[in-house]
């Protein structure tokens, strides 16, 4: 009797019905194209099965030999952060109303969900201090990347896109890989490897008549904050360019807002609003632009309004009035593949800023940059170690430079000895900076682990200096 596996509905019957169907009589026949060098010839090593209870045992086994990142031994950003998420947020966002539910086509079936949405913008516009805040996008490399096209579109007969030098490698990857389909030229504009400050100078030199958009970061991503945002819009809207912001929603309990400098199109990431690292991932794009119909109607994403009866008592109710993608509106017209957003992600960024309030994000905003400040200034104190290495005013993250022959990697690899781990390596990418570091240092640090890891640092300096 021939063998059925549980879980796999495959039957000889069921694969020869499928040979037959690509023309094929044998899987040999199949898969002769391959060269007999590369096809196993022995039978796979493998375990015998084991019950529930053995498999957990094993899993706790090798899980145990993870260093957990929560001990707030960790000074890696980049791009994400370790961040403290209260309690509540995950049993709030983990209830069954939010974790199971879809994207909201049927709105009567889904006024809850449309309504954590519609707050979800409503927060971030006033945070952002921006009109318009979609919900949402996959996170904020993809956020840039659409802003690029976003802007294209709006600026007809305009295909050049102008990027600051230190902006976020990552994110510039997935920048060309949406712009270059679309033939949109991008171009990096220069920087001082001292300040990181943009050359106005360069900017100048390089916006034209072609230009639809130039994108800033503030704080940077290398850490600094960029204290000539007004300077650079007016160049970038002398020239009838739209001026892209990137930014860190937690820093703007301290730092002036985009919606403050004249952005017109504002990208972020979320995944610092209560979403945990998890290996890099869910993450959550936020993205808003001005009340501006020729920019809203070009936005990707979704949009959920709200509305009321017109007689008393009144009722409110929310509904998609955006939905530019594909299966909404004619192919041609769609102005974005995103095909499910971050809802979930979306949610808990939610549920994390109404329970913050604003008091609470400012408060965490302070705590980061005096924790970011008290780390830099006392590595600082090292002798061949220099920090911030580029720029003066630092919130959050900042480049720590290795002189006298030391190599940021021996740093690293010194802190992972010691139970830390440290900053991004930046050499090969910023080979400008020197052998460098990008220190990312939140709320979680108390002031025990950032002194050990001044200590740390220390003694791994002395040992590597000839």
């Amino acid at each position: 009797m021939e063998y059925k596996h549980p879980w796999i509905p495959m039957t000889k019957a069921t694969e020869k019905d499928m040979l037959k169907s690509i023309g094929r009589k044998s899987l040999d026949e199949l898969f002769s194209n391959i060269p007999e060098k590369f096809l196993l010839t022995q039978d796979l090593n493998l375990p015998h099965s084991h019950s529930e209870i053995e498999v957990t045992r094993r899993i706790q086994e090798l899980a145990n030999k993870n260093t957990p990142a929560n001990t707030g031994k960790v000074f890696l950003g980049a791009g994400t952060g370790m961040h403290y998420i209260p309690a509540v947020v995950p049993a709030l966002a983990g209830r069954s109303e939010f974790l199971t539910s879809y994207t909201s086509y049927q709105a009567e079936v889904s006024q809850g969900m449309l309504q954590t949405l519609f707050e979800y913008q409503s927060l971030l516009a006033e945070i952002l201090d921006i009109d318009v805040v979609n919900s949402s996008m996959y996170d904020m490399a993809t956020a840039v990347a659409e802003a690029a096209r976003m802007a294209v579109r709006v600026k007809k007969q305009r295909s050049r896109f102008l990027v600051p030098g230190t902006i976020n490698p990552e994110h510039y990857k997935v920048l060309y890989t949406y712009t270059e389909p679309a033939d949109i030229e991008l171009e990096k504009i220069d920087y001082d490897k001292q300040t990181g400050l943009m050359s106005l100078a360069d900017l100048r030199s390089k916006i034209d008549e072609r230009v639809a958009g130039v994108y800033i970061e503030n704080p940077s991503y290398l850490g600094f904050i960029e204290p000539q945002v007004d300077e650079i819009g007016k160049i970038v809207h002398d020239n009838d360019a739209l001026l892209v912001a990137g930014v860190d929603v937690l820093s703007l309990g301290l730092i002036r807002p985009p919606g403050d400098y004249s952005a017109d199109i504002v990208v972020a990431e979320g995944q610092h609003l209560g979403v945990p690292m998890t290996f890099g991932g869910p993450l959550l794009g936020i993205f808003g632009c001005t009340n501006d119909r020729r920019l809203i109607y070009q936005m990707p994403g979704r949009l959920v309004g709200m509305t009321r009866t017109e007689e008393e008592p009144y009722e409110d109710g929310y509904i998609l009035t955006l939905s530019p993608r594909e299966q909404h509106i004619r192919r041609e017209k769609a102005t974005s593949n995103i095909c499910s957003n971050q809802a979930l992600a979306a949610v808990t960024a939610t549920i994390y800023m109404a329970l913050l309030g604003p008091t609470g994000l400012k408060q965490v905003g302070e705590t980061i940059a005096y924790n970011a400040n008290y780390t830099s200034k006392m590595l600082n104190k090292i002798p061949g170690v220099h920090a911030p290495a580029v720029g003066e005013s630092i919130w959050k993250e900042f480049v720590v430079r290795f002189e006298n022959g030391i190599k940021a990697r021996d740093v690293h690899e010194g802190l992972l000895k010691r139970g830390l781990h440290g900053g991004k390596i930046l050499t090969e990418e910023f080979p400008a900076l020197g052998e460098s570091m990008l220190i990312c240092v939140t709320e979680v640090h108390n002031k025990e682990a950032m002194d050990e890891l001044v200590r740390a640092v220390e003694d791994i300096v002395s040992k590597e200096v000839p």
